[in-house]
């Protein structure tokens, strides 16, 4: 199982929850301060909402959530074959997960994208304070 990934930056965590829970029909699959995410069926997506007052309204992220490790490397591979640069993320903590990922770093309009999978739910939201801003 595959899904697209939006990460939404959003001015009011709570306010953003009770929208997306209204519109997909669903409750968020984790919340932790600052962070909630929806692990919609229908449309398969993974949505995700970091509150970030003064960026609300604004893309923070890109993915494809896939089902295991083989598939991160599968894309990697396929995306390397076309040229595309990427930054390979082993056993990090981002997002309240432990993943193994690449971040696609040659975006046409400088979005970032990202390929993983989750191996484990974390207490924490990045290893390190400073890993933050480049986790998600």
């Amino acid at each position: 199982m595959s899904r697209v990934q939006l990460a939404l930056n959003v001015e009011n965590l709570e306010e953003s929850i009770a929208f997306y829970s209204t519109l997909f029909g669903a409750e968020p699959s984790k919340t932790k301060p600052g962070y909630a995410n929806f692990a919609i069926v229908e449309p398969p997506l993974k949505l995700v909402l970091i509150e970030n007052p003064g960026a609300g309204g604004s893309i923070n992220h890109l993915g494809v959530e896939v089902a295991d490790t083989d598939a991160v490397d599968g894309e990697l591979a396929r995306l390397g074959a076309a040229g595309f640069a990427s930054t390979e993320e082993r056993d990090t903590t981002c997002c309240y997960a432990k993943q193994n990922k690449f971040w696609v770093e040659n975006a046409p309009n400088g979005e970032r994208w990202e390929v993983y999978t989750v191996l484990a739910d974390s207490e924490t939201f990045a290893e390190a304070e400073s890993d933050v801003k480049g986790c998600c």
